[in-house]
């Protein structure tokens, strides 16, 4: 498939604001994002892009900053490969878990070793946020607990919970090409106890949950919060992250507003993980 890359200069070129552009990229079809000393590069299909939805998106953007792009055809070579291979390393958190994908050559024993193929989308476990959550996922006990994995990527989250004993499991992402990958990526690593869903908090129901896990960002966990209160037990755990340290005093007003219970912070490199539990 041929595609293009686009890239974007930014001023001021902060890690928040490429992310919330990436994020934004994501939602008008762009498939994978490299930060660089000048802001972001973005890759899409040719048969996808619209610079009419970049220039929409950019006038719209939601945060205070100078943005402007090129584009350059890429040649027609397999990208999804190139970029798994460049950009995608084995992630090691101590000698607990492995995660990497089928091209590496991992050296080592680890208790928990996952592999995933991202074919682009998010969750690989290189970003602060996820290893923060996997973090959280080692040190709890979920053995027979149902656990919703929302927002979850390539489901590293949902399998590394399988493999600790969580049982249901239900996963659900707004993102096509991510629901697709989960899929993929549980039938790697012979997880047959995740479901899979396309959507958002809309597809909630009855089911409750002992363990909510929800790594997005900070509007849409404040917008669901609600949601996720609802469908979790009681003496049930919701660990949220997808924001930053400054940003939890307006989650945890929002959380104890729905009758949560704060219990505890992780941090790296300002982004953190919440965790609340629902007495």
């Amino acid at each position: 498939m041929q595609y293009i890359q686009v890239q974007f200069s930014c001023e001021p070129n902060t890690e928040v604001l490429t992310d919330v552009l990436s994020a934004q990229l994501g939602e008008i079809g762009f498939e994978s994002f490299v930060r660089t000393e000048t802001g972001l590069d973005a890759y899409i299909p040719l048969s996808g892009l619209s610079l009419g939805k970049v220039d929409l998106l950019l006038s719209e953007f939601p945060l205070e900053a100078e943005i402007t792009y090129s584009c350059l055809e890429m040649e027609d070579k397999n990208w999804n490969e190139e970029w798994e291979k460049n950009y995608f390393q084995p992630v090691v958190i101590d000698d607990m878990l492995c995660i990497h994908s089928s091209f590496h050559k991992i050296g080592g024993e680890f208790k928990y070793s996952i592999l995933i193929d991202p074919k682009m989308s998010f969750g690989t476990g290189h970003h602060q946020t996820t290893e923060l959550m996997m973090r959280e996922l080692l040190e709890m006990e979920l053995q027979g607990k149902s656990l919703l994995d929302m927002g979850c990527g390539t489901a590293v989250l949902a399998i590394l919970a399988s493999m600790r004993g969580a049982s249901p499991i239900t996963a659900i992402d707004i993102d096509e090409w991510a629901y697709h990958n989960a899929m993929e990526n549980a039938r790697l690593n012979g997880i047959d106890n995740i479901r899979l869903f396309q959507g958002g908090a809309e597809l909630l129901g009855d089911e409750t949950y002992d363990v909510i896990l929800a790594n997005i960002n900070r509007n849409i966990l404040l917008q669901d919060i609600a949601a996720y209160r609802q469908v979790l037990n009681r003496n049930g755990m919701l660990v949220m992250s997808g924001f930053y340290k400054e940003d939890i005093p307006a989650i945890r007003a929002a959380a104890e507003g729905r009758g949560l219970t704060y219990g505890h912070f992780s941090e790296i490199d300002q982004w953190v993980a919440v965790a609340f539990c629902y007495q």
